[in-house]
């Protein structure tokens, strides 16, 4: 909740949200969640979809190179606007691991972390920290968390972000190795917390389940029916980010 100053009174307002996904189908599985017809923005290098309350959507693209750009993009109008976002969602449907995250599930990440930014060694993997660089992990606010994951009911532990899809089941069990709280994995969480990072603004990631992770076998994939979930769950969770206080996990 945003605290602004008016003729003397102090009133409140929501929280203005940027929701992200990767493609235009997940932010229309979300927009079907939200008030009003929406409209279009154009800005330099993006496009935002207005809806009638306090979230802004985002195609950023895929990957998180792209996303991470796109989103700050729209983080820097917004700032420079002088109506800046106090949150940012990354969201879109994703590969779960089973039987942690079976198909149809929700998943809410608790840390978003990047899979396979680092370096091979004779040793195995090495994660772009252990060379001397950057970040690997970001970590939402604790309480929005908490009070997301009660009124969806979404699972809760680490989103991994990976670059090249997981195809096979050998790749599947090493990364549940290196990240035993793994429960799915997508292509652009750590790209929109990296932007989201640099401008200051807290980060949530939220994924449907459409897929198993592991061998790519596109007649288990249940698309449809993970973008139904999405829409059910930001039904739900809008009035929480709304209403959401970033101060309260500072």
């Amino acid at each position: 909740m945003v605290v602004q100053a008016q003729e003397g009174r102090l009133t409140t307002s929501a929280t203005r949200v940027l929701v992200a996904t990767a493609v235009p189908a997940e932010r229309d599985a979300v927009a079907r969640a939200l008030p009003g017809p929406g409209h279009e923005v154009r800005l330099p290098g993006v496009t935002l979809h207005r809806t009638g309350g306090a979230c802004d959507l985002l195609a950023a693209g895929v990957g998180p190179a792209l996303a991470a750009a796109s989103v700050s993009a729209a983080l820097t109008a917004a700032a420079l606007s002088g109506d800046p976002y106090g949150l940012v969602v990354s969201t879109g449907i994703a590969g779960g691991f089973a039987p942690a995250a079976p198909v149809g599930s929700l998943v809410l990440a608790d840390e978003i972390t990047v899979a396979d930014l680092g370096a091979e060694s004779a040793d195995g993997f090495l994660p772009v920290t252990e060379l001397g660089f950057g970040a690997v992990t970001h970590r939402p606010p604790e309480s929005l968390v908490r009070e997301i994951s009660a009124a969806t009911g979404a699972l809760t532990g680490v989103v991994l972000t990976v670059s090249t899809v997981t195809g096979s089941a050998a790749r599947a069990a090493a990364l549940r190795a290196r990240h035993p709280r793994a429960l799915a994995e997508a292509m652009e969480g750590f790209g929109v917390a990296e932007a989201a990072a640099a401008h200051g603004v807290p980060v949530l990631e939220i994924r449907a389940v459409s897929n198993p992770v592991g061998p790519r076998d596109r007649d288990a994939w249940r698309i449809g029916a993970a973008l139904a979930a999405l829409t059910t769950a930001f039904g739900k969770l809008t009035p929480v980010l709304e209403s959401w206080n970033p101060h309260d996990d500072r």
